[in-house]
């Protein structure tokens, strides 16, 4: 019942497809993909900052 066979994907596609249309889908996914982009580089931008405050609280001995 947890796996969704060639006939629910079939059925969500056409879904998708009936809700937003050929030509907004390649739109959508382009947003998308530069929201994940824009997320993974704003973690890894924050990253380094939070190293450089632990070893300001916390000089070597």
């Amino acid at each position: 019942m947890g796996k969704m066979g060639a006939t629910e994907w079939i059925l969500i596609i056409a879904v998708i497809l009936l809700l937003f249309g050929g030509k907004k889908i390649p739109e959508l996914m382009k947003g998308l993909g530069s929201g994940v982009k824009e997320f993974k580089n704003a973690a890894k931008d924050d990253q380094p900052a939070d190293k450089k405050n632990e070893e300001q609280n916390n000089p070597p001995v």
